[in-house]
């Protein structure tokens, strides 16, 4: 298994065509990720937990049809699966409305993780949705945790959601408590506050031994820091209509340009590759970004090719 994706699943209702009309979206930034390193034709495992419902049994099938591996033993009956209202405005921005009272993604407990599993894998991915709530919380610590001293990849997307917080501040708090694993770091313009503003990067990598941080600029680009480097490539130019997902799409691209060209531990990782990974993953993105829905936008490794061939 190349890539175990932590986190996680849930239905994005997008609007439809018609007046407070939405349709059905498989969604959640980990499986987003999952799904799209795993159109790029690398093996994923997915370790969320999804309610015993009918959306539940909808989004494990999802899964199974992009050939990624359900990693969890079954769906749960503590809480339906966790859904996700998008608004979307004229220049495909979007924002969201949780339904998770609780949620079932939040009920990912450390028994979940299996340590098989992760031994197996190349890299170890996660996001911040889950430390937001117990059991998932702790669970997601005790994975990347154990990922890292296993000698794995492991990134970590900040991806924050106000909405499912109380503050801030209690986002930075767990989001903090983690830094000591991670080697590969995304994180958007609109969340420099989690590492201090860019003046602080690279003294937080330093502090924490982070090898890469990758800073989104949506249409922009994306700028990383590197070795004591900030280096940026440029976005391409496209006519946005939903960019649900396209922060996932991105950094799925990116992850998977990485393994692609064999980078197995920190220390595979140069300048040239870095830069290729993020023009790769901006194409990801920019072809997610045309069309409607988080999954069923992301783009496959030959489409992602196409472009990067003309």
């Amino acid at each position: 298994m190349d890539v175990i994706s932590m986190g996680e699943m849930l239905i994005d209702f997008t609007p439809g065509k018609e007046k407070n009309s939405y349709i059905k979206n498989p969604g959640g930034a980990p499986a987003n990720a999952a799904v799209s390193i795993a159109r790029n034709g690398l093996k994923v495992g997915f370790l969320g937990k999804l309610g015993e419902d009918d959306f539940g049994r909808f989004l494990r099938e999802t899964l199974e049809e992009d050939g990624v591996t359900y990693l969890c033993e079954g769906l749960t009956k503590e809480a339906v699966t966790t859904l996700a209202f998008v608004t979307l405005y004229e220049n495909g921005e979007r924002s969201f409305t949780f339904a998770r009272k609780p949620g079932a993604d939040m009920m990912l407990y450390e028994w979940d993780v299996k340590e098989e599993d992760i031994a197996k894998c190349r890299l170890f991915h996660a996001g911040s949705f889950s430390l937001s709530e117990n059991p998932s919380r702790d669970a997601v610590k005790y994975a990347m945790k154990m990922a890292h001293e296993q000698g794995k990849l492991v990134s970590f997307d900040v991806n924050y959601r106000d909405m499912v917080w109380e503050s801030k501040e209690a986002a930075k708090n767990e989001v903090d408590k983690v830094l000591p694993y991670i080697d590969l770091l995304k994180i958007s313009d609109e969340e420099l506050y989690f590492v201090g503003g860019e003046e602080n990067i690279f003294r937080l990598m330093d502090e924490y031994d982070i090898t890469v941080v990758i800073e989104t600029l949506g249409a922009k680009g994306a700028k990383y820091f590197f070795r004591k480097e900030i280096g940026k490539v440029e976005g391409r130019r496209v006519h946005a209509v939903d960019a649900t997902g396209a922060g996932d799409a991105f950094f799925g691209g990116f992850l998977s340009k990485l393994l692609l060209e064999d980078v197995n531990k920190k220390q595979d990782l140069t300048k040239d590759i870095i830069e290729a990974a993020l023009k790769y993953g901006n194409i990801s993105g920019s072809l997610c970004v045309q069309k409607m829905g988080g999954i069923p936008a992301l783009p496959t490794r030959e489409e992602i090719e196409k472009v990067w061939n003309m």
